[in-house]
């Protein structure tokens, strides 16, 4: 089509040859410099000379392809194409373009497969298939027990009124079905984390845990997930320090393995607790626990591979450490740290960096509290409200409300009726005043 347009004087070019053919005109009238034109065309200065230079001796042909309405260098020969099509024609009529393929290179006629599509489709031997939607079904399980544990957590009428509210929390294995099971008065991320603390001490850090959007495994802002993508809850940290991914689906279907498991619980357990007359949670994770095995032998399948990927616990694996809630704090000039509305002196040996350093403050599911500098935890006590150590310490603006105000007096004895505030440097007790992590100070004598 080229050489008979040429023959015509038409010079068939792209778009993009068009628009290079101006550009370059304004550099040859002068309109344009080489620069301005490279950096137009995203060329070298080097690259715009040359094409110049081709387009002043050649002419605007020079900027199309010498190859433009030639027969490819990769093209297979005709006589090949006569034969393929000859056998397809003779013998495999109604066979694919795939299997076709198949079948010609077993006689010696090797082509591509999509170049025998485009071969049968421009002899009109074959007809693009309509594709339809795929249809949907469930996503197969996982290969071994440990590679994805689903965890969710079900809201319902566990024990029908009769006691106090809970809630049970699940983990699951995608491949197996093999099921851990709690119930806890609240869905809280403690609760959460209390779970997978038993998960992992029964079997290991699994490779990963799929879960939904709620706030527990999603930091979210007025009920809205957060734009910053490095943004963790406690739950997604302490994953994190487990070396365990956190997978967060985006639909309830998405994590049916674990919704129809509570499907079989709320029809099961539900009759089991009200035949035992449960009524309090202690009751329910007692029965729970004689239930749990016989639920896992009559609903547990085999997985397809009979390895484990659950990884063991390291040395460096502190559960009570890692599944607690951590905050951090800074340490004060005299080794003070506040947190709650209370002050923890920290006690000697003070390591470099500590004071004015930032220490975690770790909340953990026994009830009790630690302090944390880098990997060393560190001894504290607490501050009480005279500044002794023992006990816990309001907030220190409220301490001036604690004793009576003090007042002034006059040179002939009798009282002012301006209260002095109690830092102030004339009084003789204030001198050297301190309490947890304040300290008030003589600023000036008489």
């Amino acid at each position: 089509m080229s050489t008979e347009l040429q023959d015509w004087g038409i010079l068939a070019m792209s778009q993009r040859e068009r628009d290079v053919l101006a550009i370059l005109k304004a550099v040859v009238s002068g309109d344009r410099t080489v620069t301005e034109a490279a950096g137009l065309l995203k060329l070298s200065a080097r690259q715009v000379r040359r094409l110049k230079g081709k387009l002043k001796t050649q002419g605007d042909s020079a900027l199309v392809h010498g190859l433009r309405g030639q027969p490819s260098n990769r093209c297979l020969e005709a006589k090949l194409r006569t034969q393929v099509l000859a056998a397809y024609r003779q013998r495999y009529r109604d066979f694919g373009p795939t299997f076709a393929c198949e079948k010609l290179a077993e006689e010696g006629l090797k082509v591509g497969v999509e170049t025998l599509r485009r071969w049968l489709l421009a002899e009109g031997l074959w007809e693009r298939q309509r594709r339809r939607d795929p249809h949907r079904s469930r996503r197969p399980r996982r290969a071994c027990l440990g590679e994805l544990v689903q965890m969710d957590a079900s809201v319902h009428e566990w024990l029908e009124g009769r006691g106090e509210t809970i809630v049970l929390i699940t983990m699951i294995d995608d491949a197996t079905s093999r099921v851990e099971a709690k119930f806890y008065r609240h869905g809280s991320v403690e609760s959460h984390l209390d779970l997978l603390g038993i998960w992992l001490r029964k079997y290991g850090r699994p490779l990963a845990v799929y879960t939904d959007r709620h706030s527990i495994f999603e930091p979210h802002e007025k009920g809205r997930p957060l734009a910053d993508p490095d943004a963790q809850t406690q739950f997604g940290r302490a994953l994190g320090e487990l070396a365990i991914e956190l997978i967060r689906a985006h639909s309830p279907q998405a994590k049916g393995r674990v919704e129809r498991s509570f499907g079989t619980a709320q029809d099961r357990w539900v009759k089991e607790l009200r035949l035992a007359k449960v009524t309090t949670c202690e009751d329910a994770n007692a029965l729970l626990a004689k239930l749990l095995p016989d639920h896992n032998k009559r609903f547990a399948k085999p997985a397809r591979q009979p390895n484990d990927a659950h990884r063991p616990l390291g040395r460096d694996h502190k559960l009570a450490s890692i599944l607690s809630i951590q905050s951090e704090r800074v340490v004060s000039n005299d080794y003070v740290v506040r947190f709650a509305n209370t002050f923890y002196q920290l006690l000697p040996p003070a390591y470099p960096g500590e004071r004015g350093g930032r220490v975690v403050i770790e909340q953990r599911l026994d009830g009790t509290l630690h302090i944390r500098f880098g990997k060393r935890h560190l001894p504290y006590q607490e501050i009480t409200v005279g500044g002794s150590l023992g006990g816990s310490a309001p907030n220190p603006r409220s301490l001036a409300h604690q004793r009576p105000m003090p007042v002034r007096r006059r040179r002939d004895g009798s009282r002012s009726r301006t209260p002095v505030p109690r830092a102030c440097s004339r009084l003789p007790d204030a001198r050297s005043h301190s309490c947890g992590a304040l300290s008030f100070r003589r600023r000036g004598g008489r």
